[in-house]
């Protein structure tokens, strides 16, 4: 298991947040119809995780798809029941990989299928005090956080490598990295490997939005659901920091080429 190590007064501030979610409520923008969000049925139906699902199936740009079955997205699995844990199983799960910080995983222990390996990556916990206490607002704040804060870039690089390692064992398996509510932390992981793998940005547009869908958000819940502006502003930070997309891949994750292509080769059909 791998541990990054956090002050105390930087890790209850960001648990806080990252916990409960945004303190203040924004307007939602329209998310796409139902229709064209939910082609496919990609929630893992798990009893203690509603917001568990597979980010296969979409289509990337060149005409490729992605595979399902390799890489999931989820909330905490604090509460997953026996029954879930049995699913897990099933379908193969082998690494997961944690996105909370040491406060919150003390709050609500992981429960782990049987045969997975834990792992944790920590995206804010290691920032700065002040900085912390910038984006308590949440929104926009937080997820340029997700980009310029110490350890994220390496947080989000390692669920990639995971994905990366698994699809070079011969005995295969999958993935999943989870925060809390899955859909911060989670929904930019996301967002950046389905976009190193070639979708469209409208449509990893629409599988963040789909936490409001799993998560039954009401319109202006920042609580509990997501807004496109959050998404937005973390990729503004990227270009903001690296000048493009393909930048912040190679030097602020600092994935390699052959790292880049072997992802597409295990994820993509």
């Amino acid at each position: 298991m791998i541990d990054r190590c956090a002050r105390v007064p930087a890790v209850v501030l960001a648990g806080l947040l990252v916990a409960f979610g945004s303190a203040t409520a924004v307007g939602f923008a329209d998310p796409p119809p139902a229709a064209e969000v939910l082609q496919a049925d990609r929630s893992l139906h798990l009893t203690g995780a509603p917001n568990a699902r597979d980010i296969g199936g979409y289509r990337t740009a060149d005409g490729r798809t992605v595979r399902t079955g390799i890489a999931f997205r989820a909330d905490q699995l604090t509460d997953l029941t026996p029954a879930d844990l049995a699913e897990l199983t099933r379908l193969g799960v082998r690494e997961v990989a944690d996105l909370r910080t040491v406060y919150e995983r003390a709050l609500a222990p992981d429960r782990i299928p049987a045969g997975a390996q834990a792992n944790w990556y920590d995206v804010i916990g290691a920032a700065p005090l002040p900085e912390l206490m910038s984006t308590l607002a949440g929104g926009a704040d937080l997820y340029r956080a997700f980009i310029t804060a110490p350890g994220a870039n390496q947080a989000v690089a390692a669920v990639l490598r995971d994905i990366v390692e698994t699809g070079r064992d011969p005995q295969g398996g999958a993935v999943l990295f989870h925060c809390t509510a899955g859909k911060d932390r989670t929904g930019w992981v996301a967002a950046v490997l389905l976009t190193v793998l070639g979708v469209d940005r409208d449509t990893v547009t629409a599988d963040f939005l789909l936490s409001n869908h799993y998560r039954h958000a009401a319109p202006g819940d920042g609580l509990a659901g997501v807004e496109q502006e959050w998404l937005d502003s973390a990729f503004d930070q990227v270009q903001r920091s690296y000048g493009s997309f393909d930048r912040y891949v190679s030097e602020g994750l600092g994935l390699s080429t052959a790292e880049i292509d072997a992802l597409k080769t295990h994820m993509l059909d």
